[in-house]
């Protein structure tokens, strides 16, 4: 059985470890809710915007915006992608981030994979939010910019327009056929998905796979689109709406990934906090009994005694 004074030890290190998950738990607790209250006041606009492009979509046959034509490949040639990762910066979340690292390697590899069956190559090139995602792809070979750094810690719309004009300056440049964003959608407190969005050229059904289920992609509140007059013309609204709605989604999925970095680390704190009180009921169940075996020698050892000074 162990020293009693190592168990009383180990009680105190695990209660320090206890106290410190619970802090943290009750700070993620407060981002967590402000990260509630943000992803939630965004996705009426976003959910504007997405529908808008959708009616203007549905009303117009001939568009000739760059965003909205994907790019035809014939067997020899190249597709070039961009995926945008949305991780962490800290640790401490969980799985969280070992989960951004394994779906972004499962969309690079099926890119791959699928273009090789077609009879085509495949180059790609990753820019990371938060450092733990990059370092770790880095270190397992993939083509990570080592240059892209935006923080994920509280997303502002700013940090989201800075992105999108990335984004978009590269696509137009031609150093991408294909842009990805891949992050994770936080669909409720207890169920957070790993999703990869393509965001350039537009996909639509992708736009509506990942808006609210209640979101009716049919009605506009606008009303019909098709007896609607666009000034100056159709295509300087679309080239205004293409802007709007990149930003949109980069800042969605900005703050989705946010709240859920912050609903992980909650989770995970809340589980440890779970284990060290878990842990110091052992330790004291077994302290208990050191101090029992303790009391029960020492008793012993004055019986014998005694016994050995009466047969004297």
């Amino acid at each position: 059985m162990e020293n009693l004074n190592s168990i009383k030890k180990r009680i105190k290190s695990v209660n320090d470890i206890g106290q410190m998950t619970n802090a943290m738990q009750l700070v993620s607790s407060a981002k967590m809710r402000r990260s509630l209250m943000l992803h939630d006041s965004v996705y009426p606009f976003y959910s504007l915007c997405a529908q808008s492009m959708h009616a203007i979509r549905n009303t117009m046959d001939d568009i000739s915006n760059p965003f909205f034509i994907l790019p035809e490949k014939k067997q020899g040639e190249t597709w070039k992608i961009g995926a945008f990762v949305l991780s962490g910066d800290q640790g401490l979340a969980g799985a969280y981030n070992n989960n951004m690292v394994k779906i972004t390697e499962e969309h690079i590899r099926s890119k791959i994979l699928d273009n090789t069956r077609k009879g085509l190559s495949t180059e790609y090139k990753l820019y990371v939010f938060g450092k733990l995602a990059r370092e770790k792809l880095m270190r397992s070979g993939y083509d990570v910019d080592p240059e892209f750094s935006f923080p994920i810690a509280e997303p502002n719309f700013y940090q989201a327009r800075n992105v999108s004009h990335i984004i978009k300056r590269k696509y137009l440049m031609g150093e991408f056929d294909l842009v990805y964003l891949i992050y994770t959608r936080m669909e409720s407190a207890s169920n957070m998905v790993p999703v990869a969005v393509r965001l350039a050229p537009v996909d639509m059904k992708s736009v509506t796979s990942i808006l609210p289920k209640n979101t009716d992609m049919s009605k506009h509140p606008a009303g019909n689109f098709e007896n609607m007059d666009f000034l100056p013309d159709p295509d300087k609204v679309f080239d205004f709406l293409i802007d709007t709605y990149f930003n949109a989604v980069v800042y969605g999925a900005m703050v989705d990934a946010y709240a859920s970095e912050q609903t992980a680390r909650l989770t995970a704190m809340d589980n440890a906090t779970k284990n060290a009180d878990e842990m110091i009921r052992k330790l004291q169940l077994i302290s208990n009994r050191a101090r029992q075996a303790k009391i029960t020698n020492e008793l012993t050892e004055i019986i014998n005694g005694a016994q050995q000074a009466d047969n004297i």
